[in-house]
């Protein structure tokens, strides 16, 4: 549901088929709009692309907060 590519906003993960970045949902979501209101904005986008950015940025969190 999440892939980079190369030459597609600057390899930032983006959800498949699209050119909207994790970042854009999640930065949304911390800005106070709703799922809904994310999915009404980007009708290409479903409720399970918002859960899969919030999965996303807690996969990261892990890996980050893990002892090297």
């Amino acid at each position: 549901m999440i892939e980079t590519r190369p030459g597609v906003r600057s390899g930032k993960p983006c959800f498949v088929g699209t050119r909207i970045a994790v970042y854009d949902v999640l930065d949304y979501l911390a800005s106070g709009m709703t799922p809904a209101e994310i999915v009404a904005d980007f009708p290409e986008l479903t409720d399970d692309h918002v859960r899969a950015a919030l999965g996303f940025a807690a996969m990261r969190e892990r890996r980050l907060a893990a002892p090297a």
